[in-house]
């Protein structure tokens, strides 16, 4: 599924289908706390029905199903749901391919809809309506993000340097630590009421990282297999002048919880 939309990448066309091999085996990097302060927040547990809106790979669903809950994983690319489905064999998850815009299960769903690294692409006035409807009384919506910071981290400012040299649309360049935006849309119906940004170091080898970068949007899901390629030859003899073979990447991860007034 092709997407263009003017506020991201000044409308550079990107497919997230495209990088779903690479995206399932450099992308599935959460540290155990990512999942861990979910879990202390009561969310995501034994009981409860989630709907994961922008699965990917099943990434969340996949880690957090020895939790208990029932799982349902939806996406707006059919690779990426065929990838999900091949890495949940063995687990109750149902995945379906469908935007988030045009998401029809019934009301009173679900105990919490779930939206990782994947909010900002929503057009919220369209799926807003739906969240809250789908959503049980006292439900919630839990948006999560985990971002490098290149502020930081010299090895993941070169590495975006780099993206920039081949893509300098990229507008995902230049992240600091920040709470999760929610807009305006939702605060008639929901309230905050939790957020939290904290550090975390994530281990690479340079090809791992290699990968992890690939599998970017600015990388695998909108160049060119010829630029890619460039782009990989030059990104690995760069990490191999600037990077040990395995190494620390400072991220930070942010969580925002919505509760359904």
């Amino acid at each position: 599924m092709i997407i263009n939309d003017k506020n991201i990448d000044k409308g550079k066309a990107f497919d997230w289908g495209r990088t779903s091999d690479d995206y399932a085996k450099y992308r599935d990097i959460y540290p155990q706390e990512f999942y861990d302060r979910i879990i202390n927040r009561g969310l995501c547990t034994a009981g409860q029905k989630i709907l994961d809106t922008g699965t990917g790979t099943g990434v969340l669903p996949r880690n957090m199903y020895r939790y208990g809950a029932e799982w349902t994983g939806t996406d707006i690319s059919e690779n990426q749901i065929e990838t999900a489905k091949k890495l949940s064999v063995g687990m109750n998850i149902k995945y379906y391919a469908l935007p988030t815009e045009k998401l029809d299960f019934p009301d009173n769903s679900f105990d919490v809809i779930t939206a990782c690294q994947c909010f900002w692409y929503f057009d919220h006035e369209k799926v807003m309506p739906d969240f809250l409807r789908m959503l049980k009384p006292d439900g919630r919506i839990l948006v999560l993000y985990m971002a490098w910071l290149p502020c930081q981290d010299r090895i993941a400012l070169e590495s975006e340097k780099l993206i920039l040299k081949y893509n300098p649309d990229w507008s995902g360049a230049g992240e600091t630590v920040h709470p999760i935006f929610i807009p305006d849309c939702y605060m008639k119906h929901f309230e905050l009421v939790y957020h939290e940004e904290y550090p975390v170091k994530i281990h690479f080898t340079r090809e791992s990282w290699n990968g992890r970068i690939k599998a970017c949007r600015g990388i695998g899901a909108s160049l060119s297999e010829t630029e890619i390629n460039k782009w990989e030859q030059e990104h690995m003899k760069l990490l191999s002048e600037i990077a040990p073979a395995e190494f620390d990447i400072l991220h930070y991860s942010a969580i925002a919880e919505l509760k359904k007034k």
